[in-house]
């Protein structure tokens, strides 16, 4: 069978991840990198393997079966994104929450007039952590659901700060507030705002003569990442932000309290958790997992934009269904 050929478009922390899930899936082969940057500067971990300026996207659309777009998501992936879909089947983690069905919306029509498929917002938040909130609310209708993240850095987030002016180097932690979490697990199906269930950290490296004041405002206020938080800006020097945050960890928790039972007495309680040790390869695999999905969709006749509600889990996997039946279900 024909190895699914992938290519990659941005070559930073979760473009790296991505070239290295691809080395673990042997259906796979990665054909090129694209870049920004000068094609020549950039070393690639894979023998043989090219890469490409962006400029040449059009002259490699019959070589590549699915695309996965490794930008950031609050400037890059909203025009990358339908920009790429004339070109090729594409994958983005897009995870700005609020806009996620105006993406949606502006990918889907390019698809459509190209005869592509877009599989938008993967990852584990937006992703694993969205099925975990549909399969727990349809199951337990009454009851409230609450998403805790961290702590760890959110990649989103980080390249918000990073797009600041002044900034030469950041990264934001998001916590989980403890206290919240306790009070979900312990049946009383709180009431929390969003400042009351996590903190942000963030650790700031300017640039030299930068108003670190107009810094800390600008992040502070920034819509749908920063202005509804509890949100703390800490001034580092270079040395100390290369020793101490040099790592990208993360994980979360998905929660339903729910109520069953005649009189609605019983008391159920759904938790998913992820502890990882690196972001990124975390979310590259996801990313990697459904370019499968969407390679046997094509197949099929897919067109238009998809999201993690519109996937079979059993496209992800290399398995047959037979023999997922046998071994899993």
């Amino acid at each position: 069978m024909a190895k699914i050929r992938i290519g990659i478009a941005g070559y930073g922390n979760l473009g790296k991840g991505v070239e290295l899930a691809v080395r673990q899936n042997d259906d796979m082969e990665l054909v090129g990198v694209f870049t920004r940057r000068e094609p020549e500067t950039v070393k690639l971990m894979t023998e043989g393997v090219n890469v490409y300026n962006m400029k040449d996207v059009p002259n490699m659309q019959d070589k590549i079966d699915v695309m996965i777009i490794c930008g950031g998501s609050a400037t890059d992936l909203p025009q990358q994104t339908p920009e790429l879909a004339k070109y090729f089947n594409v994958i983005d983690s897009f995870d700005t929450h609020a806009r996620i069905p105006e993406h949606f919306a502006n990918v889907d029509k390019v698809c459509r007039e190209n005869g592509h498929v877009a599989f938008i917002s993967l990852g584990w938040d937006p992703g694993l952590f969205s099925l975990n909130r549909l399969y727990a609310e349809s199951i337990l209708p009454n009851g409230k659901t609450y998403t805790f993240w961290g702590k760890g850095v959110s990649q989103g987030h980080s390249d918000a700060i990073r797009r600041v002016e002044g900034v030469k180097k950041g990264i934001q932690y998001t916590c989980p507030v403890d206290a919240a979490m306790d009070a979900v697990r312990s049946g009383s199906q709180p009431e929390l705002t969003t400042r009351e269930k996590h903190t942000r950290v963030c650790y700031v490296v300017a640039e030299d003569g930068a108003d670190k004041a107009k810094i800390e405002e600008t992040i502070k206020g920034m819509k749908n990442y920063f202005d509804e938080y509890d949100t703390t800006v800490n001034f580092i020097s270079e040395e100390e932000f290369d020793a101490e945050h040099n790592k990208m960890p993360h994980g979360g928790f998905v929660m339903r309290s729910g109520m069953t039972g005649d009189g609605e007495k019983t008391h159920q309680m759904i938790e998913y958790s992820l502890k990882l040790g690196s972001n990124p390869e975390f979310t590259a695999s996801v990313l990697v997992a459904y370019a499968r999905a969407l390679s046997r969709l094509k197949a099929e006749g897919a067109v238009g934009c998809k999201t993690a509600f519109d996937i079979a889990p059993a496209y992800l996997s290399r398995l047959s269904g037979e023999e997922l039946r046998a071994s899993m279900l």
